[in-house]
Formats: C-alpha cells, structure tokens, sequence
C-alpha cells in the first residue's frame, strides 16, 4: 500500500519564538528515530521556535520515556514535550507491554502536570512500516508531533 506524502496544514499558523519544547528520544532504533526527530526539529523552526529553544533528551528506550518526561517538567520548565521513539512488534508479548505502560506513562504525567507531551512514538509491526512512518516521503510523524506540540500550547 503507498500512502500519500504527508501534507501540513496550511491554516495552522502557530508563532514558537517565545516556546521552550523539549524531545525526549531513545536510542532503541535509533536510525528511524533520529529521522522522527530531524522531522520534528524542521517543523518546529518553521514555526519560529528557536534552535537553542529546543532541547533534546536521550534515554534507552519506551519505557524510559515517562519519567524522563517527569524529570524534564520539574527541571526544564517546558512549554510542551514531544516523545519520540519506534516500538515494533516482535516475537513475544514484550510489544503490547511496552505499548501500553509507555502510553499510560505519558499520558498520566501530562494530565498531572498540565504540560502537554505530544506521543511521537511510532508503533507498528515491521520495521518496513516504522520507515514508511518517519520518513518526510511518508507520513512524518515527527512533523505531525511537533505540530501537535505546538497546537496543545496554544490551549
């Protein structure tokens, strides 16, 4: 199946000079991640956030995302998080818990502390699909969610 190249919508018009948004991305498949955030970093400089606005955290994989996003609240005092990362289904029922506990994670520590922590996080069942997703010919997840970052900002 081809899908379309993904399209931003031309009616979002979002001005971040004044946004502080941090990344939060694993290494686990690194190589498509780092496409998620290249992506992510685009769309948010087209929206006028600062390049030393912008500030990216490591982690190990999936399941380090949450408190990562906990310790970045407290200490970085971020207008919005973006979560990154690639999760795909394996042999074993690892996927579905590492799905699950990641999604959970983020969204408890966004509705506890009222920052918005936009999911990034490519889920998907081979590594075909996880290409196809964070590509810039494909769906770009990573620009999806930065401009899902800034929108939740706005709120």
């Amino acid at each position: 199946m081809k899908i379309k190249k993904h399209t931003a919508n031309p009616r979002i018009k979002i001005n971040g000079s004044n946004l502080k948004i941090c990344i939060v991305l694993p290494y686990f498949n690194d190589e498509i991640g780092l496409e998620l955030l290249e992506n992510a970093k685009k769309e948010l400089l087209s929206h006028k956030v600062k390049e030393k606005n912008i500030k990216i955290f490591r982690v190990s994989g999936a399941l380090e995302i949450p408190f990562a996003c906990k310790k970045i609240i407290k200490k970085e005092k971020p207008s919005a998080i973006i979560a990154l990362g690639v999760i795909i289904r394996g042999e074993t029922s690892h996927y579905d818990l590492v799905c699950e506990e990641t999604y959970r994670g983020i969204m408890d520590i966004q509705l506890n502390a009222e920052i918005p922590i936009s999911f990034g996080i490519i889920t998907c069942e081979n590594i075909n699909q996880a290409k196809n997703r964070a590509s810039e010919e494909g769906l770009n997840k990573g620009k999806d969610a930065a401009l899902a970052a800034l929108i939740q900002t706005s709120l």
